[in-house]
């Protein structure tokens, strides 16, 4: 029986296994930075932060790992 994967995971797999640069869901930002999906959301958008669309649908986007990583640091 197949295990269910939200789909960002599935895709945040395959872009970290074919590119150099590592990236992170919009969820997981938010955990490291301890706020919401919604409020990383708004976070992202106040702070211009890059976004790696995802193909499937315009509103969905990974996050660059360095970017939260550098802010997690301050």
């Amino acid at each position: 029986m197949h295990l269910f994967q939200d789909y960002n995971l599935k895709v945040k797999k395959t872009f970290n296994a074919t590119n150099t640069e590592e990236v992170l869901t919009v969820s997981e930002a938010g955990n490291l930075l301890g706020l919401s999906k919604d409020q990383m959301k708004l976070y992202v958008d106040k702070n211009k932060l890059t976004k790696v669309p995802i193909n499937r649908s315009v509103h969905r986007y990974l996050l660059l790992k360095e970017e939260i990583d550098k802010i997690v640091k301050t």
